[in-house]
């Protein structure tokens, strides 16, 4: 039997849905990168295996809010807007794990 239903939603929702944190990453990570590398480098190192054509969309998006670059080259690199709402998004998720590690108090399984 897999995970859980519940379990499965917020893997997807924490993966797949946001997908732009694992580009940024590779890309802060790795340096500037071409865009069929990024999914090579999110599934070697975060093993989620997105669709090429997710992986190229999101690309596309980020360049066009503002989050990427595109390099004459043809690599993507983060501007600082992307490294600023990279972090922001980093500190939100860390806010939102330590209120809801909350109920568990001090003596929470060492195991979470």
């Amino acid at each position: 039997m897999g995970e859980p239903q519940p379990l499965e939603r917020l893997r997807r929702k924490l993966t797949i849905e946001n997908l732009w944190l694992y580009v940024v990453s590779a890309i802060l990570k790795h340096g500037p990168t071409y865009a069929y590398d990024v999914k090579k480098k999110i599934v070697q190192e975060y093993n989620i295996k997105p669709a090429t054509i997710t992986v190229y969309t999101v690309i596309y998006r980020l360049e066009k809010e503002g989050i990427l670059e595109k390099n004459p080259d043809a690599t993507y690199k983060v501007t600082q807007k992307g490294v600023e709402a990279y972090r922001n998004a980093i500190q939100l998720l860390k806010d939102v794990i330590e209120k809801l590690e909350a109920p568990l108090g001090k003596n929470r399984d060492p195991r979470l």
